[in-house]
């Protein structure tokens, strides 16, 4: 199967370094990595979320009286508070952690094919923020066109919408790390590209699967922002621009225009938007703009457009660079290997010299 999209460099690298494994091998390592994962983001979240039960006087007072019903809503309400919620988005750093870690041992994986080029990184993250509130706001303006939806200016608090976009920094990085830095590269070292980004894009959707008002089409718009994501990623050879563009497209729909997150409700928003009933299949109605066409239109939109983009860290632009690397290796090789013919060369003449001497 043709791949249609030029290999980047560190696709190319990772196929060097080790072949791959068969599909299944390569699902069952991301089931591990997602496990181990979020074994590690339990460990993160559980420490803050028992000291804010225990300072929470409303919960306190239910465990005294010995009430669950009120145990549980007063949980609920923990849980759903913004500070609970920044520290879930902070611990998606536990996925990173794993996929790296696990990535090495198991998969045989080195940084360097994860995406993360230390050249141009900041210009590249800049770039995907740019590009990915662009992205959101094009769904946003299609809503407003269609009158879907209604917008009221309700600026929350500053240094938590702050620590939100800090925290979808680490969100989005963490998504992105798990589906295309390590399962769409690993795919690519055995199958081709389209392959890898089919896969790695429906395993992203049906990570969703478990989320309030997910339907049909919000899978659909899912799994499209895979391969969206994953075009951008194999033409800028980057994780950064990626992982900017999945981090600032949560926060700008969720605390920047106040639309649901996947389902997600989150308070604390600069503006406050109402998704008309009539338009719930533009405006996706409780899932989000996600679960809506508009999200449909412009992510085809973006899918042309990032698709027509020339690449950028291609395999073609290593190789080139490999093989100035190597011929000059062979050089070095070749001088170690006449060394020794010629401090023997000069032995024997300085042993017929003495010969003649005698």
């Amino acid at each position: 199967m043709k791949d249609y999209l030029e290999r980047p460099e560190i696709m190319a690298r990772a196929k060097r370094e080790h072949r791959g494994y068969p599909i299944h091998g390569e699902i069952a390592i991301f089931l591990l990595v997602f496990l181990v994962g979020s074994i590690f983001e339990l460990i993160i979240v559980l420490p803050p979320q028992v000291v804010m039960m225990l300072t929470n006087e409303t919960y306190m007072n239910a465990v005294r009286l010995g009430d669950m019903e009120l145990i549980n809503q007063a949980t609920m309400e923990i849980v759903a508070s913004d500070g609970a919620m920044v520290i879930s988005l902070f611990a998606f750093a536990g996925i990173i952690l794993a996929a790296l870690l696990l990535g090495r041992w198991v998969d045989k994986r080195k940084l360097a094919t994860y995406g993360f080029r230390k050249k141009g990184m900041f210009a590249e993250y800049g770039l995907g923020l740019v590009i990915g509130f662009v992205m959101f706001s094009a769904a946003v303006l299609i809503c407003l066109a269609t009158g879907s939806l209604k917008m009221a200016l309700n600026v929350g608090s500053l240094l938590m919408l702050f620590l939100f976009f800090l925290g979808f920094m680490v969100q989005g990085m963490g998504e992105e790390v798990l589906c295309r830095g390590l399962l769409m590269v690993s795919l690519s070292r055995r199958y081709s590209i389209p392959a890898a980004i089919l896969t790695n894009s429906l395993v992203f959707a049906a990570l969703h699967l478990g989320n309030d008002g997910v339907s049909v089409l919000a899978l659909i718009n899912l799994t499209l922002f895979g391969v969206v994501a994953s075009v951008y990623f194999i033409k800028r050879g980057s994780i950064w621009g990626v992982a900017a563009i999945h981090s600032v497209w949560n926060f700008v729909q969720g605390n920047f225009y106040g639309i649901r997150v996947s389902g997600m409700v989150l308070k604390n928003s600069v503006f406050n938007s109402e998704l008309v009933s009539e338009g719930t299949l533009i405006n996706g109605g409780d899932f989000g703009l996600e679960g809506g066409l508009a999200v449909t239109v412009t992510l085809l939109v973006c899918l042309v457009i990032f698709w027509k983009m020339p690449g950028k860290n291609t395999a073609a632009a290593g190789g080139a660079g490999e093989e100035e690397a190597g011929a000059e290796q062979d050089k070095t090789e070749q001088a170690r290997a006449e060394k020794p013919e010629t401090e023997q060369v000069q032995a024997e003449q300085a042993e017929m010299e003495q010969n003649k001497a005698e």
